[in-house]
């Protein structure tokens, strides 16, 4: 369902905070990854516009967060309709033109090439090659295959995991990705993501 409201707490460390609804008092969690990513952070006090759905605790949430009034992209000045009928016109002239001049070309030409005598061939004597008694063959050297050594590959997973800590976010209305929730779900205690313990966590919002 779309509606509007006001953010009224923000937690920039974090990076998620609370909307309150136009229509009525319940504060309804927003995440970082709801707002447009145009570089504009989020600001106490404005009002935003949004879908609410549930998370996987089934409370309120905000997502597909819109900014009202933001000056929209001016779209490009068409070019006038003549302008375009005048271009395709001269562009029709001007190949009209380059196959007259060949063609006037071409009917100068021709008749020259046409009167112009094909020399005849003289035969030319053919001179015997002696044959060899043995033939030479060169020995073919064979290269050596060389052996190329690759680095084991780091597994993506391991890499991923870099980035991630255990730093107090246990639902799953608080993760930006499925493989953020995946690895505080293995590594951290107290999360709260797995509802029906099957060991895949937010298959609701993240990991589908």
């Amino acid at each position: 369902m779309r509606t509007h409201g006001t953010l009224i707490k923000w937690n920039e460390e974090r990076g998620f905070g609370f909307v309150r609804s136009a229509y009525g008092d319940v504060e309804v969690f927003v995440h970082i990854a709801a707002f447009p990513r145009d570089g504009v952070r989020p600001r106490l006090g404005e009002l935003i516009s949004f879908d609410l759905e549930k998370d996987a605790e089934g409370r309120p949430c905000a997502v597909r967060v819109v900014r009202p009034g933001r000056t929209p992209t001016t779209p490009a000045r068409r070019a006038p309709a003549n302008a375009h009928a005048g271009s395709a016109f001269g562009r029709v002239l001007a190949v009209l033109l380059v196959i007259g001049i060949g063609a006037c070309a071409y009917s100068l030409i021709a008749p020259r090439f046409a009167a112009t005598p094909t020399p005849t061939p003289t035969p030319t004597p053919s001179v015997a090659v002696p044959r060899t008694s043995s033939a030479v063959t060169a020995p073919t050297s064979i290269a050596p295959a060389t052996a190329t050594a690759t680095a084991p590959a780091v597994p993506a997973a391991a890499a991923a995991a870099q980035h991630f800590q255990c730093d107090g976010r246990t639902h799953c209305a608080q993760m930006t990705s499925c493989e953020e929730a995946s690895y505080l779900l293995r590594n951290c205690p107290g999360v709260q993501m797995d509802g029906n313990h099957d060991g895949v966590p937010c298959e609701r919002q993240w990991c589908h």
